[in-house]
């Protein structure tokens, strides 16, 4: 069960994200969120320091806590539905998962370990189809100290991308895109020749600082190519 801290903090981090919440606007006084959400004011100030750190908010002594302004910060990719880029190309999509555990972080693995934070992961690898034909095949990693409801989430009908990007707001990306040909086994699962020309693209999100999910994805590249636009992009 999700502590009622972490609660409080991700219902005012959805509000501060979906601009419910302003930037400068005040967030309602402790006694207000103690008296919302039944609790002490030790779980509301947990909740609010949590807030504070991810940089959301700004405490102010004996005025209160605010929204802060958005650091400036311009994404050169955002982060893609494959479901919706494949019904835009006219074709039909769908996500076959292959495994699905939890498990905890590799201490050998530095990615792994950044992104669980002490926590377990929810590891699940599957592929992307088009038209009932591999379009690429998915390796990820989610952090369930962050997003402990993934573990109960049905991947079988929604791709796990699709599941976060509907259920996670995130704040900050990094990709990493790379050519190679398939490996064997990757080819196998792409049902391709060995050493076909693929796309591999790396991406990690971040909530507030939070680590949200690792990816690795690899496409066939005759059957994807990758466009972006730049400039501010409106979320």
């Amino acid at each position: 069960m999700t502590p009622l801290h972490d609660r409080i903090r991700r219902d005012l981090e959805r509000e501060i994200l979906a601009g419910t919440r302003a930037p400068g606007s005040r967030i309602p006084v402790e006694h207000e969120l103690m008296a919302e959400y039944g609790c002490s004011r030790m779980t509301v100030s947990k909740a609010l320091a949590a807030l504070a750190a991810d940089g959301f908010i700004e405490r102010r002594k004996r005025a209160g806590s605010f929204v802060t302004r958005p650091r400036v910060h311009s994404m050169v990719l955002d982060i893609p539905d494959l479901a919706v880029e494949v019904r835009n190309r006219g074709q039909a999509y769908a996500f076959r998962l292959e495994a699905r555990t939890v498990r905890a972080a590799d201490p050998t693995d530095p990615v792994a370990t950044e992104i669980a934070r002490g926590g377990a992961l929810l590891h699940l690898s599957g592929t992307h189809l088009a038209d009932g034909a591999p379009l690429a095949i998915e390796d990820r990693l989610v952090a369930l100290v962050a997003v402990p409801e993934a573990e109960a989430a049905d991947f079988a009908q929604t791709s796990p991308g699709a599941w976060l990007l509907e259920h996670v707001a995130w704040t900050e990306a990094e990709s990493r895109i790379a050519a190679m040909g398939a490996d064997g086994a990757s080819a196998r699962q792409l049902g391709v020749a060995t050493g076909t020309a693929c796309l591999a693209i790396e991406r990690r999100t971040w909530r507030g600082g939070e680590p949200i999910t690792y990816v690795r994805q690899l496409f066939i590249g005759a059957a994807y190519d990758l466009s972006a636009r730049f400039g501010p992009a409106a979320r």
